[in-house]
């Protein structure tokens, strides 16, 4: 369909010169006609929902013919509202049940011969998007063993609802259990609340931060327990590159008098088929004062099957 397209714009300016016109269709204040070649390359753009195909259109059809520039134009814009407001009406008649889409992650390895070792990786997002109100669930666990030998167990699971304020405010909450008994603690509970901004709001790039106060209680591998006040940050950035080919950089921290932690994910994303996908990523994790004979920091790599929906 895109091929099409833009094979007619670029006969576009042959066709308009003998063509037709007609203005079926067109809004009432719309007096000038639009050329036939023109409607029709609309007309099929619109048909295939694709808002980039419509803007393709738009964008040489005005320079094509100049004088049905705004006839043109307020034909797209017209669909835009017209889509626009049927979303809005699905969205109001959905149930809780309705409208979510995410992504699972799936990867893992065995090792035989010199070396016995096997290890896997989970990972499940989950998100509804409201008028008002967007949720977010985020699962993961990895596990590692050598020679019969745990070398990394870690569990996280997450929960965090939005209030949108406006177009890129909002304000937020969350909840967040981990367990890493290799980086110190056998369970910790975190809550916060605070305000959201989407920095940048783009087709191809979002940037969305995050800040406010949090509350944190940790239950160490010396059984020693933890609660305090902390500062959590955390930013969340998305770069589609190409056309199925996607670069995201996550970090969070929270921040406090001890034992401040810091995480950070960067992966690439690569379509393969339909809604598989392959994943390269790498995590570190850091705390400030782990307890005796607990490293600092962690790291894992990951490659994974990805299966969006």
């Amino acid at each position: 369909m895109r091929a099409t397209l833009l094979l007619s714009l670029c006969l576009a300016p042959l066709l308009i010169a003998n063509a037709p016109v007609a203005d079926g269709g067109q809004p009432d204040d719309t007096k000038v006609p639009i050329p036939a070649a023109i409607r029709s390359m609309l007309d099929a753009a619109i048909e295939s929902g694709n808002d980039g195909d419509v803007s393709v259109v738009v964008k040489y059809a005005r320079l094509a013919d100049p004088a049905s520039a705004d006839a043109v134009l307020a034909i797209a814009q017209k669909w835009r509202n017209d889509r626009a407001q049927a979303r809005q009406t699905t969205i109001r008649q959905a149930s809780i049940f309705d409208l979510w889409s995410g992504r699972a992650e799936l990867g893992g390895y065995i090792t035989t011969g010199n070396t016995d070792s096997k290890g896997g990786s989970a990972i499940l997002d989950l998100t509804r998007e409201g008028l008002q109100w967007r949720h977010k669930f985020h699962v993961q666990a990895d596990y590692q063993e050598n020679a019969n030998i745990t070398t990394r167990e870690h569990y996280l699971a997450s929960y965090e609802p939005n209030y949108k304020i406006n177009d890129r405010l909002y304000a937020y909450g969350a909840a967040q259990y981990e367990s890493d008994r290799f980086l110190g603690y056998y369970n910790r509970y975190s809550a916060s609340a605070g305000a959201g901004y989407s920095a940048i709001k783009s087709p191809k790039v979002r940037l969305d931060v995050e800040l406010g106060p949090a509350f944190r209680q940790t239950h160490f591998t010396d059984e020693t327990r933890q609660s305090t006040i902390a500062a959590r940050g955390t930013l969340a950035f998305n770069w589609r590159v190409l056309p199925g080919l996607s670069v995201t950089q996550n970090a969070s921290a929270y921040v406090q008098s001890a034992n401040s932690t810091l995480s950070g994910t960067s992966a690439l994303n690569a379509k393969l088929i339909g809604p598989l996908s392959a994943a390269f990523s790498y995590n570190v994790q850091y705390e400030s004062e782990p307890p005796v004979k607990s490293k600092n920091t962690d790291t894992i790599g990951r490659a994974s099957l990805v299966y969006t929906f």
